[in-house]
């Protein structure tokens, strides 16, 4: 009898879930809403739910289902499946593990979301071909995740990868975690974004003005779209923001050395416009040359999915390991 396992990816408005056989091929998916302001056992419900209507369509038991998945925001102690903190829902030490696994019947585990989101492309994305691989997503802050040996890397108590949080300017702009000068302060979609609206404001001449009518409508591909078509003040946005980006890759790089980077994020939409420049600047300051230990730098390919198949990969690499011991 074929087993299959459930990925769920959390976030804060939906909760969106698939059915994932073993050799990763999604046989259905479904989503329903999450809320702050719901109490954890309502949530509870609703994921339940939602794991057991991905079951009636594919018309299937839980005997059918190996295990679930969950890729969750926050701080996760992915060990006994407990959110430690998310701020977003004011949630602390809710073991969503255990809460899950009672009222589904079935094995639950729970990873970060943005670990499972870089499981997800390392193992039917960008990065399967690979048995190491660096995920970074380009959005609100940087999120990103470790594959090595075709294993997430999670660290101490799952506390690990946080990679946005690396100093690329030492005494640089203050970070929402505290510190200065942190990697996601300079290249996240979000950085991006304050750097066009402050050089607008300085070149009201700059074609970026014609492309939004106000700055708040300012987004992630104003520079980028303005400095294709070679306006000067445009390109100082996009090429000082893939300097301080392949800063934080080279870091990368020379700390762990994985075969690919996998890029996402909305700004990875820009494709090679971004990614090639972004590559020749990682090649030329890396410590190792390319040419002794093969570096690729990619797109990632999942997008919105990329969650649902790291949960579910995610369940199948614990429950695999529960087999071995």
């Amino acid at each position: 009898m074929e087993k299959y396992y459930i990925g769920i990816d959390l976030g804060g408005m939906s909760a969106k879930a698939g059915l994932m056989d073993g050799k990763g091929t999604i046989h259905c998916m479904d989503r329903c809403k999450t809320d702050p302001g719901d109490p954890v056992e309502t949530t509870l419900e609703n994921l339940a739910t939602l794991a057991k209507k991905l079951m009636a369509e594919y018309d299937i038991t839980k005997d059918n289902v190996e295990a679930i998945g969950i890729g969750s925001p926050g701080v996760i102690d992915s060990g006994t499946g407990t959110v430690v903190h998310w701020s977003n829902f004011h949630w602390n030490n809710v073991p969503l593990a255990e809460g899950l696994s009672a009222k589904t019947g079935l094995p639950v585990f729970v990873a970060n979301d943005a670990n499972a989101a870089a499981l997800g492309e390392a193992k039917f994305g960008s990065g399967r071909n690979y048995e190491d691989s660096v995920m970074l997503t380009l959005g609100t802050g940087i999120g990103g995740g470790i594959v090595l040996g075709g294993k997430l890397f999670e660290g101490y108590r799952s506390a690990g990868g946080e990679l946005g949080h690396t100093v690329i300017r030492r005494g640089g702009i203050k970070c929402t975690c505290g510190r200065y000068g942190c990697f996601e302060c300079y290249a996240s979609a979000t950085a991006l974004k304050r750097d066009t609206r402050n050089a607008m404001e300085r070149h009201p001449e700059s074609l970026m003005w014609q492309s939004v009518s106000s700055l708040e409508d300012v987004n992630g591909r104003t520079a980028f779209d303005a400095a294709r078509r070679g306006d000067e003040t445009a390109k100082m946005i996009v090429n000082n923001f893939i300097e301080c980006l392949g800063d934080g890759i080279v870091n990368i790089v020379n700390l762990l050395r994985p075969q690919v980077i996998i890029i996402g994020g909305g700004v990875s939409n820009e494709g090679d416009y971004l990614l090639n420049p972004v590559r020749e600047f990682v090649y030329e300051h890396i410590y190792a040359p390319r040419e002794y230990a093969p570096l690729e730098i990619v797109r990632a390919q999942l997008g919105n999915d990329a969650g649902i198949y790291g949960a579910a990969a995610y369940a199948m690499a614990r429950m695999l390991a529960k087999t071995c011991l």
